[in-house]
């Protein structure tokens, strides 16, 4: 069913009323050209994953003007989730650039009507070189439509543009199309978050998948640690000197039994207790929340946030302290 809204026909601006209308519709009219998309997942489209899944070269994918923008998007979703692809110009491709494509390469060619003259005309010179070609159109009887190896459908019944004429709906559909076959090739090929994150160390995701607590960590002549016989005077001394607000306590054996933080000192200076004769044993806290040295940075804060501290100690393979952290570590590094 067509959704058109009829021109306003006038030469008084609109009313707030009537564009508010016309913005919902438009996203109505786009929402209904991706729900569409469903029905069309087919043996076609795994097909399609599966030339992907087997291209032993990369993925090349063209579009001329708004096909083109969107191709460029299909093409930087591939390249992130572990299928290399990259980008070309159909009219550049007519002037030099088709030599970027060998045999061992799939194009897949963006055009809405199927006939876009630049793509066309590239069509039987991809043929020739042995890529595989995957179209994606709005025609399946189109010159795109019936020249490629696999053909899938974005066509959409209208535009979401009041004069049906501006891409829009189609070039909403192709895009999520483009992302249903990057997503599945992903899930078929095995990919994994942290897969992802190799591809992308520089942005959030990549700090927060890819850096583990021992890469933060505190240790060797930086770690705060005294033995279980220290006085507390002696813990604070090790305090200030690291700068951690915390202190670790271990045994004569070297194995972790407490830890004394800036929090404890201020809770027994609440209860007026003689700093100055007291003991590290009888002020410390035993069991002490702590995390292994090669656990992500994000289990860190997990732990840091659950239990509401804002510091851990660090224990090797073996359970012995290996290091110390702190949520301004987490920070720096921006896993928080």
């Amino acid at each position: 069913m067509r959704l058109y809204l009829r021109p306003i026909m006038t030469s008084q601006p609109p009313a707030p009323a009537d564009i508010l209308a016309l913005a919902r519709r438009t996203l109505e009219i786009e929402a209904a050209a991706v729900a569409r998309l469903e029905e069309r997942i087919d043996q076609d489209f795994l097909k399609a994953v599966d030339i992907l899944l087997a291209c032993n070269g990369r993925v090349v994918v063209s579009g001329m003007g708004k096909s083109g923008h969107i191709g460029g998007k299909i093409a930087a979703t591939l390249a992130s989730t572990g299928t290399p692809a990259f980008f070309m110009h159909p009219a550049e491709a007519s002037h030099g650039d088709l030599g970027m494509i060998t045999g061992q390469d799939v194009v897949i060619a963006l055009s809405n009507s199927g006939e876009s003259a630049e793509i066309a005309s590239i069509v039987p010179l991809i043929k020739r070189r042995g890529a595989k070609l995957i179209s994606m159109t709005g025609n399946p009887a189109s010159t795109l439509g019936r020249e490629a190896d696999i053909h899938l459908n974005a066509a959409v019944d209208q535009e979401a543009c009041p004069h049906n004429l501006a891409p829009t709906a189609s070039t909403t559909a192709a895009l999520a199309l483009g992302d249903a076959l990057a997503v599945a090739t992903l899930f078929a090929r095995g990919f994994t978050a942290e897969d992802f994150a190799r591809t992308h160390p520089g942005g959030a995701l990549g700090r927060r998948l890819l850096v583990h607590v021992r890469d933060l960590m505190h240790s060797g002549e930086a770690l705060p640690v005294v033995g279980l016989d220290a006085s507390l005077k002696d813990a604070l001394l090790i305090m200030t000197q690291k700068g951690l607000g915390m202190t670790a306590i271990t045994d004569h054996g070297l194995r972790l039994v407490g830890i004394f933080t800036d929090g404890d000192l201020r809770r027994l200076l609440d209860h007026d207790v003689d700093v100055r004769e007291l003991k590290i044993a009888d002020a410390m806290k035993r069991h002490p929340r702590t995390v292994s040295q090669n656990a992500l940075a994000v289990e860190a804060v997990r732990i840091m946030e659950e239990t509401r501290v804002n510091g851990l100690l660090v224990l090797d393979d073996e359970g012995r302290l290996t290091g110390a952290l702190n949520m301004h570590d987490l920070l720096r590094a921006g896993v928080v």
